[in-house]
């Protein structure tokens, strides 16, 4: 079966695919899932309302019919659903229809990747990137909120490297008052190890995380910052849909990115959909309703039926959101109700 060259309604391809595979996590990011809203007694989704392994392959399959190449998986935490080893390999089974396999990526917090870093390659993942916010131990552990130490990160991500999970990248969240002293410090230690460190601008995913546009340190600052100790230059971008802006330093030691989703949005060459951990798919990392899969796939249909949902949903798609934020009074960016950063991933 010959790909389809599906595009949505602003002649944006589908390449990506990210699925979330559980609401769970082991941290509690002040701006992802605070202690003060998923605290003790949150519900998070019985294990019957997640997607089966065996349901997230026939997603991923009628995806790669209809132009996707590569899988990410995303959380919460990816690394706390049980077998997801299990899951690397099933995907990693699945072939493009010109017979290639697909792309595997994880997005990971990296509290667990120091154990299970050579388990997850030897199942078939590519790849994994991890966020990391700070290298100030002590800010780290306020940011995560559970006392977790960054040491046990950074030899996450050196497992992950030994292990051959590459190229690996790092996403610190920039807040500004919180840990926008670290970018400095942050690029510093990176540069020269064979670890890209990307720069996110702090983002209104969700509604929880209390997201103030005062808050965000736009991209174009961070290089400025980073441009005045060491000189960077712009690369081109490696693949189209790229999320982010890749530099260098002068001097040759490596790279680094900045992801501008506030301050330069980048819709217009948005090529991702998302899977959420209870099978909706959203078309848009700020989309307000998801279409559901799995009341599909519990329905009875067939991979034809998927299929098809598939590529009308991907083909209705207009989402613009990151483009017309600027526009919308603070009012009205509040009254929407988007996904919650557990639901949906990265």
């Amino acid at each position: 079966m010959a790909s389809t060259g599906l595009s949505d309604r602003l002649n944006r391809p589908l390449h990506d695919l990210r699925i979330s595979i559980t609401d769970r996590c082991n941290f509690r990011c002040v701006y992802c899932m605070p202690k003060t809203v998923f605290g003790r007694d949150y519900a998070f989704l019985d294990r019957s309302e997640l997607l089966s392994f065996e349901e997230i392959v026939r997603i991923a399959d009628a995806a790669a019919s209809l132009g996707v190449r590569k899988l990410r998986l995303t959380g919460g935490e990816p690394l706390l659903r049980r077998g997801v080893e299990d899951l690397i390999a099933r995907l990693a089974e699945l072939r493009t229809p010109e017979g290639d396999r697909l792309e595997i990526a994880l997005t990971t917090n990296g509290a667990a990747l120091g154990v299970k870093a050579q388990a997850l390659k030897d199942a078939g993942l590519d790849r994994v990137t991890v966020s990391i916010d700070s290298l100030d131990d002590a800010l780290f552990q306020r940011m995560n909120d559970v006392r977790f130490p960054v040491s046990r990160v950074l030899a996450g991500i050196d497992a992950a490297h030994a292990a051959g999970l590459g190229p690996i990248r790092l996403n610190m969240v920039v807040k500004r008052g919180l840990n926008d002293h670290e970018i400095v410090p942050m690029a510093e230690h990176f540069k020269g190890t064979p670890y890209t460190l990307r720069f996110i601008e702090y983002m209104d995913v969700g509604t929880t995380n209390g997201w103030a546009l005062d808050e965000v340190v736009p991209s174009a600052e961070i290089i400025e910052r980073i441009g005045a100790v060491h000189e960077l230059e712009p690369v081109d971008a490696g693949v189209p849909g790229e999320t982010a802006k890749r530099w260098r330093y002068v001097d040759g030691g490596g790279e680094i990115g900045v992801i501008s989703s506030v301050t330069n949005a980048f819709c217009g060459t948005c090529n991702r959909a998302r899977v959420s951990t209870e099978g909706k798919l959203f078309t848009c990392l700020f989309a307000t309703e998801g279409h559901d899969l799995r009341a599909l796939l519990r329905g009875g249909a067939t991979d034809a039926e998927l299929r098809a949902a598939l590529g009308g949903i991907w083909g209705a798609r207009d989402d613009r959101y990151s483009e017309v934020r600027s526009s919308l009074t603070p009012e009205l960016r509040e009254a929407r109700h988007r996904v919650e950063m557990s639901y949906i991933g990265g």
